[in-house]
């Protein structure tokens, strides 16, 4: 496989008379790359990374994720989807599950319908589990309800239980937007760094420029559905971030960290 994700001239409207979300869109990223997506809410972030999980229907194009097309009103099996992971901004735990068991829903994907349904997992499965649970270093609460934790802890259960399906590529939707610089720098080395020991590709997005240079390798700046640029991230400068921001900027009212 030359290329984990390959789209072509991606276009989605969410209603017949609504601006393009997504606006020809067109990008391949190769196996094991760390890419951001940087724009400011409303951009098209969210939707792109929906349409490469799967869940985005209605679009035109051509997409191919991990060797396997898309198709924009196909629902794809589970062992399709158990190779992409998904960490969303608001968490999406089970509160009234034990860390343990929310680590173990990553794991659903991968094992007999019928056990997982009992809660009756492999040995490899409870190995993943303990594996991603260690790396975010959340082990010592394994067994804590996760309505119990605070903000930073469920954050890290869910990341550990994108880490436990053991996913190829793994996308992250704005998964710092809410945390302070030093917290949100912890979480992203955490994301990026578990993704680089297993050879995972990475797709997360940001409206943070500082933390995108530093936790990714490629930026693709996107304004009003499109990809305004496609550029290394030691090459992003201050005139790119000012012309994809060039609206916020425009309002005073609009406070922008804007740190080259």
């Amino acid at each position: 496989m030359t290329v984990a994700l390959r789209l072509s001239e991606i276009t989605h409207r969410h209603g017949a008379g609504d601006r393009a979300s997504l606006d020809g869109v067109s990008l391949e990223v190769a196996p094991g790359e760390t890419v951001a997506l940087l724009g400011s809410s409303g951009a098209g972030k969210t939707t792109l990374l929906a349409l490469i999980d799967g869940r985005l229907h209605g679009w035109r194009g051509t997409a191919n994720v991990l060797g396997r097309a898309l198709l924009p009103d196909r629902i794809q099996p589970g062992s399709e989807r158990a190779e992409v992971g998904f960490i969303f901004q608001e968490f999406a735990l089970v509160d009234r599950a034990t860390v343990r068991q929310n680590v173990l829903n990553g794991r659903l994907g991968r094992t007999n319908t019928l056990r997982a349904f009992f809660g009756q997992f492999s040995a490899a499965d409870m190995v993943a589990a303990e594996r991603a649970m260690a790396d975010t270093g959340i082990a010592d609460l394994a067994s804590r309800r996760a309505d119990s934790l605070s903000g930073g802890q469920r954050q890290r259960v869910a990341i550990a239980r994108c880490l436990a399906q053991e996913p190829r590529l793994i996308l992250a939707d704005e998964p710092v937007s809410n945390l302070d610089p030093t917290r949100a720098s912890d979480i992203l080395g955490l994301i990026t760094g578990a993704a680089q020991a297993r050879g995972a590709t990475v797709l997360f997005s940001s409206h943070q420029p500082d933390l995108a240079r530093r936790f990714a390798s490629r930026i693709l700046g996107m304004r009003n559905g499109c990809i305004k640029f496609d550029s290394p991230a030691d090459r992003l400068d201050a005139n790119m971030i000012e012309d994809l921001y060039r609206e916020e900027l425009a309002d005073p009212r609009t406070a922008l960290r804007l740190v080259v």
